[in-house]
């Protein structure tokens, strides 16, 4: 059994994400989404928040399961027996940040390896943050991350309140 790790923040989750987990799901036969607990992270929204949105969006992919870690990714993988990390790319800008955390995470446990998917072209400029500071001026997301998330945003950043890392 393949069995796969996407890891993220996902604060709040997008098209872009989504378009990572369907295709991962296409290629492993079990893929954990999972939110990492940082709390040198301000986040928007809850870990708690984000994994029920995950769970929310990917409700029809029978073989993605939702949830969050604390730690290592890789520790995170060894637990889960996970032989792959997928990693989402959108720009060459991504690339060097991400090749240095696959790179360290290889030296730690080089049973796991690291894929690279290039999110595809309508999402490539998409990113979590550009997404609340659009909806926090008004502008509509509707476009880049489902209705519920983005009912979520609007009444989170309309009605206060912030999340926790």
């Amino acid at each position: 059994m393949k069995i796969a790790v996407y890891p993220g923040s996902f604060d709040p989750v997008t098209y872009g994400h989504l378009d990572i987990i369907q295709r991962a799901a296409d290629l492993f036969d079990r893929l954990y989404v999972a939110v990492l607990r940082n709390p040198n992270k301000k986040a928007l929204f809850s870990v708690e928040e984000r994994v029920e949105m995950l769970r929310l969006v990917t409700s029809h992919l029978e073989n993605v399961e939702c949830e969050s870690f604390d730690g290592l990714v890789v520790r995170y993988a060894q637990g889960r027996q996970a032989s792959v990390i997928v990693r989402g790319l959108r720009a060459v800008a991504d690339f060097e940040a991400e090749f240095k955390m696959a790179s360290m995470n290889r030296s730690l446990a080089p049973e796991v390896e690291t894929i690279f998917m290039m999110t595809s072209a309508p999402y490539s400029f998409v990113s979590s943050s550009i997404i609340k500071e659009v909806a926090s001026f008004g502008g509509s997301v509707g476009k880049w991350v489902p209705r519920e998330v983005e009912r979520r945003l609007i009444r989170r950043l309309r009605g206060g309140g912030e999340g926790e890392g």
